[in-house]
């Protein structure tokens, strides 16, 4: 049973940091992406950043020198979010899924529940 789930959301100011935390459990494929994607209602998901089973990062032009990929070997992945500003405001989802590009939706099959996050 594979499962995300999301934390570190919350309201900040324009400029602040949030660090968001994705525990997955039960996902055991040797190769694999992992990403961050962010919703705003009305709007498809975006992606945000995303990290494969070699160690390779890949940023959205979007975020890029303010956002960061990393995970630990204890399956937690995290977004690091600096300079945050309003723009950034949506539901953040984290992503489990077999391979590819790790740049799209559908290569995605495993998803959290999403943690909000409010730049005011």
């Amino acid at each position: 049973h594979v499962q995300l789930v999301e934390s570190g959301g919350g309201s900040v100011q324009a400029g602040e940091s949030l660090r968001l935390s994705c525990v997955v459990s039960g996902y055991r494929y040797s190769t694999y992406c992992m990403g961050w994607f962010r919703q705003v209602p009305g709007n498809e998901r975006e992606p945000l950043a995303s990290i494969d089973s070699d160690g390779r990062t890949s940023v959205a032009d979007s975020v890029k020198g303010r956002f960061t990929i990393s995970h630990d070997i204890e399956n937690t992945l995290y977004l690091q979010m600096n300079s945050l500003k309003p723009e950034d405001t949506g539901m953040y989802y984290c992503a489990a899924g077999g391979g590819g590009t790790c740049r799209e939706e559908d290569e995605y099959s495993h998803w959290g529940r999403g943690t909000q996050v409010t730049v005011s």
